[in-house]
C-alpha cells in the first residue's frame, strides 16, 4: 500500500510566520498553489495559509471589520478577526493539519475529504516541514495499468493470501473497476476475498460478482426427524 512518502512532493513552498500580506499572495501566483505552511525558525509548522485566508482581508477592503454591509454580513467572525492581519501569524489556520511520511494514503485521502483541504503538510517526528501532499498527488495512486492491478489480485492476493487456486476465480479490470465471478466455498471467504481486491492499490472499485453457497440451516436444539 502506497505511503505519503511515496506520494508527497518535496519542492517544498512554504513562508516564515513574519512574511507579509503581500509577499504570500506573490507567492501563491509565483508558483500557482492554493496554499502553503507557515514555519517557525526552526522549521516546523504552526499553521497553514490559503487563498480563503488571504481572501477574507480583500473581501473587507473596502470597509472596516465588523462595519454593516452585505459583505461584512457573510463572512464568518475569525474571517473578520482575520481581515485586520497583515502578516502569515494573524493570517495563518493553527494548529495545522499534518501527515507524517509513513502514513498511508488511504488516511491523508479521508482527511482531505473530511476537512475539505486541498493539501496537507507532511512533517517528521519533530514536526518539521519534509513535504507537501496534494489531492493530485493522492489521487495517483489510480494511475496504474489494469495487467498490473489483474496480476497482484491473482497472484498475491488469491494465490499467497488466501493459498487459493486463481482458475475458481475469473477476474477482469477495465479501467480499475474489478469484476470478480467464481464460486467460493463459503459466504464468509467471499467477502473476505472482495474486501481484500477493495484494498489492492488502484483499485477503483468492485463488481461482486461471486455465486455465494446458500445459507446453512440449522435444526432447533429437540427437534429430531
Amino acid at each position: 500500500m502506497k505511503t505519503v512518502k511515496d506520494l508527497m512532493s518535496t519542492q517544498i513552498v512554504a513562508v516564515r510566520r513574519e512574511a507579509t500580506f503581500k509577499e504570500m499572495a506573490a507567492t501563491l501566483r509565483q508558483y500557482r498553489v492554493s496554499g502553503f505552511p507557515v514555519v517557525d525558525d526552526e522549521g516546523k509548522v504552526i499553521g497553514v495559509v490559503s487563498e480563503a485566508d488571504l481572501l477574507a482581508k480583500e473581501a473587507l477592503a473596502d470597509g472596516q471589520p465588523g462595519a454593516p454591509g452585505r459583505i461584512a454580513g457573510i463572512v464568518h467572525r475569525k474571517d473578520v478577526k482575520k481581515a485586520v492581519g497583515v502578516i502569515a501569524a494573524d493570517l495563518m489556520t493553527h494548529p495545522a493539519v499534518t501527515v507524517r511520511p509513513d502514513d498511508s494514503a488511504e488516511h491523508a485521502a479521508r482527511l482531505m475529504y473530511s476537512l475539505q483541504v486541498k493539501r496537507l503538510p507532511v512533517v517528521d517526528a519533530g514536526g518539521c516541514l519534509v513535504g507537501i501532499l496534494s489531492r493530485a498527488d493522492v489521487l495517483a495512486v489510480f494511475d496504474r495499468a489494469d495487467k498490473e492491478i489483474l496480476a497482484e489480485i491473482t497472484d498475491e492476493v488469491i494465490l499467497h493470501r488466501f493459498l487459493m487456486d486463481p482458475a475458481l476465480f475469473t477476474v477482469e479490470v477495465t479501467d480499475g473497476v474489478v469484476t470478480v465471478t467464481g464460486a467460493p466455498e463459503t459466504a464468509g471467504l467471499g467477502r473476505e476475498v472482495v474486501d481484500a481486491i477493495r484494498q489492492v492499490e488502484g483499485v477503483v472499485a468492485v463488481r461482486d460478482r461471486l455465486a455465494y453457497p446458500p445459507a446453512e440451516h440449522t435444526i432447533p436444539p429437540g427437534l429430531y426427524f
